[in-house]
């Protein structure tokens, strides 16, 4: 595990996947507030590329932060930021998952000078200011599958859910609909989650994060001149593919690569078809 020093003198953790293998990729882990251990790496990505893993703060290795608002995602942004300076790289490739699109997509506005390529996996659209319903229309397609009766339950207790236990408990039973089968591969990634999630950072993430600074990241976005991939799956319930799609047209040269039978984690349910895809953007065959 390294360390570098962020610009508030917390020094936070980060791991090199395949070190050598070429131009360093900065892969971020969202939850929000998950340790970054689930990213893994990434259905073999790291055979071509460098994948520089950071554990933002309050997950993995990395500390608490002293202040609450480093937890929000523009906040982490700086984080990336100062990750770039530690590693001594003028621009580089940003990978990012799930909420942590949003620090990815923070990162863009304020310092998409730096960046090469975007890669934004299994995105939200809160930023966007627009909470697409197809996720709960794929869950409700999914009705027929063996776990969905009691998927369905757990999601619809956790909002009532009062200790981190019993949250726990729900997103194990919950856990299938974020995946595009159920199988022992896609069973074992899942039953990490619970134990990876953190609790202060996930509550904080987009602490103090208003409309005037929400719409100013939106603008910044239109003057990213990096290409930029947004992969989504056609049977995530968690975000779904609508978002991704709102997300690709905030960037002037966003696209987005829908891949089917996948959920939200596509280098779990189909690493054959993620990796080639994702590996190409990186070479520069899509930009």
């Amino acid at each position: 595990m390294n360390r570098y020093t962020s610009y508030d003198s917390v020094e936070l953790a980060y791991r090199v996947l395949g070190e050598g293998a070429g131009p360093p990729v900065v892969c971020l882990a969202g939850g929000p507030g998950r340790d970054a251990a689930y990213l893994g790496d990434l259905g073999g990505l790291d055979a071509h590329h460098t994948l520089v893993v950071p554990d933002s703060r309050g997950t993995g290795a990395s500390p608490p932060s002293p202040d609450v608002a480093g937890y929000a995602f523009p906040a982490l942004a700086e984080d990336v930021e100062a990750l770039r300076v530690h590693l001594g790289l003028e621009r580089f490739a940003l990978l990012a998952h799930d909420a942590a699109c949003a620090t990815a997509q923070a990162y863009a506005a304020t310092h998409g000078e730096h960046l090469t390529h975007l890669v934004l996996i299994a995105p939200g659209s809160r930023l966007q200011g627009e909470l697409p319903t197809d996720a709960e229309e794929i869950f409700e397609s999914r009705a027929t599958e063996d776990w969905w009766v009691d998927a369905y339950v757990a999601v619809h207790s956790l909002a009532t859910a009062d200790n981190l236990a019993e949250v726990r408990s729900l997103l194990r039973r919950a856990a299938p609909m974020a995946y595009g089968r159920w199988d022992a591969e896609q069973r074992a990634h899942a039953a990490t989650e619970p134990d990876q999630l953190n609790p202060v950072p996930r509550a904080a993430f987009w602490q103090g994060v208003d409309e005037p600074l929400r719409l100013t990241l939106l603008r910044g976005l239109r003057q990213v001149h990096c290409p930029a991939l947004v992969v989504t799956g056609d049977l995530d319930a968690v975000t779904g593919m609508r978002a991704g799609e709102l997300v690709a047209a905030s960037f002037p040269r966003g696209v987005t690569r829908p891949l089917h039978g996948v959920g939200h984690f596509p280098w779990v349910d189909e690493p054959e078809m993620f990796r080639p895809l994702v590996d190409e953007f990186l070479r520069g065959v899509s930009a």
